[in-house]
């Protein structure tokens, strides 16, 4: 058994149910949901702590065929970090040569990410300059692999080009993303909301969108005649 001689030199030293928890300070720990700091907090996670950990690229090998991966590529200048986690690759690239990177994923014969499974916006409120990320989930059917392509643009200038002309397929899935987190994705050929009123105002999904405390905002439904619908041709 430990003698008092032996407890740190603190108040509650030796009731471990009183101990100070080691807590990072800000910004490696957030404390509170949705960033709510006080009685506004409706989703009852007022006494959260989510701690981060930091935002670090993986040292080579990354292990498996992801240094093949990175390799073939060959656009290391493109890419800002490579993340690997939990057996998943990330390649974090930059804004303005994703449409570049997404095309040689594509192309290149010993990559052949043909597939790409969906277009996700992510709403980092605590990373100043690249708050709004925009996450690409791609497959190789040919080769049975996968790769995560992420890109990230600040709240000042929430625009990213559009991968469309890669993946014809990212068409609802960009405008999903512009509907939620207010990305704009540059050279999308018709850029409007997919689930929320034309005039709603904000993005249901980022972290600063109020949750409780205010009027219901439905406004209710019409259906327009059909000469009166949108059209993109």
């Amino acid at each position: 058994m430990t003698s008092p001689d032996n407890l740190p030199d603190t108040p509650d030293a030796g009731v471990p149910d009183k101990a100070v928890p080691a807590v990072p300070e800000p910004p490696v720990a957030r404390h509170g949901m949705f960033g709510a700091h006080d009685s506004g907090d409706t989703s009852g996670y007022g006494g959260l702590v989510v701690r981060r950990a930091p935002e670090l690229a993986t040292p080579r090998p990354y292990g498996g065929y992801f240094d093949e991966l990175v390799d073939t590529l060959a656009l290391d200048d493109a890419i800002e970090r490579v993340v690997v986690d939990r057996g998943e690759l990330t390649l974090h690239v930059k804004r303005e040569r994703l449409v570049e990177v997404c095309g040689k994923l594509r192309d290149e014969p010993a990559l052949r990410f043909e597939m790409c499974l969906g277009v996700s916006g992510v709403h980092y409120p605590h990373l100043q300059g690249e708050e709004l990320h925009s996450v690409i989930h791609l497959l190789s059917i040919t080769h049975n692999r996968r790769v995560r392509v992420e890109t990230s643009c600040p709240d000042t200038d929430p625009h990213i080009p559009s991968t469309v002309g890669v993946y014809p397929t990212n068409d609802w899935h960009e405008r999903e993303a512009y509907d939620f987190f207010g990305i704009v994705y540059d050279g999308h050929p018709a850029l409007t909301r997919i689930m929320m009123p034309d005039d709603w105002d904000g993005h249901p999904q980022r972290k600063d969108y109020p949750l409780g405390g205010i009027p219901v905002e439905y406004r209710g439904a019409t259906i327009p005649a059909p000469d009166e619908r949108r059209s993109y041709s």
